[in-house]
């Protein structure tokens, strides 16, 4: 599985969007710095999505994540890829006895398919929207994510490694 963070706030996020010939869309503007944090880890090969919403990131979240996660998936052994963010080195960092750590080389976000999991989420769920409070924001941040955990083939597709395996297996 690849593991990944990623901030989700209240500041506005405009970008293009359609409109009528002679109109100029207005999308609302914020800018408050409120932030909550998606945890997220995949597994590119068979889209399974395991994620949590916190309110921080540090290595006792990290090691609450970890826990959660090794308990979905308590008779498999994980091989957890992530990158070399300090609380994922930490000494009080708990890794449950299932899952091993694995770091990605030094500034590599463009090897972590999570990176592709973000995106998705910033473009089609919170693009050119403003939210009323951090509550609202963490609503749809827990909405995105659980339709996503529901739809393994459009995680495996967004992480791009379901079409490296089908190249590969016709190949063969």
């Amino acid at each position: 599985m690849f593991q990944d963070e990623a901030a989700f706030g209240r500041l506005s996020d405009p970008r293009r969007r359609w409109a009528p010939r002679g109109m100029r869309p207005r999308p609302g503007r914020q800018l408050v710095r409120e932030y909550t944090y998606a945890f997220a880890a995949l597994s590119p090969h068979d889209g399974v999505l395991d994620s949590l919403v916190l309110p921080y990131v540090n290595a006792g979240t990290m090691s609450y994540f970890l826990a959660e996660v090794a308990q979905r998936h308590a008779k498999e052994f994980i091989l957890m890829v992530l990158d070399g963010a300090g609380w994922h080195r930490a000494k009080e960092l708990v890794v449950p006895q299932n899952v091993r750590l694995v770091s990605l080389p030094p500034y590599s976000p463009e090897l972590n398919p999570t990176e592709h999991l973000w995106d998705e989420l910033r473009e089609k769920w919170f693009a050119n929207r403003v939210f009323p409070s951090l509550q609202a924001v963490e609503d749809r941040l827990v909405d995105a994510l659980r339709a996503l955990e529901h739809d393994p083939a459009r995680i495996a597709s967004l992480t791009g490694f379901d079409c490296i395996v089908n190249i590969h297996m016709n190949a063969t």
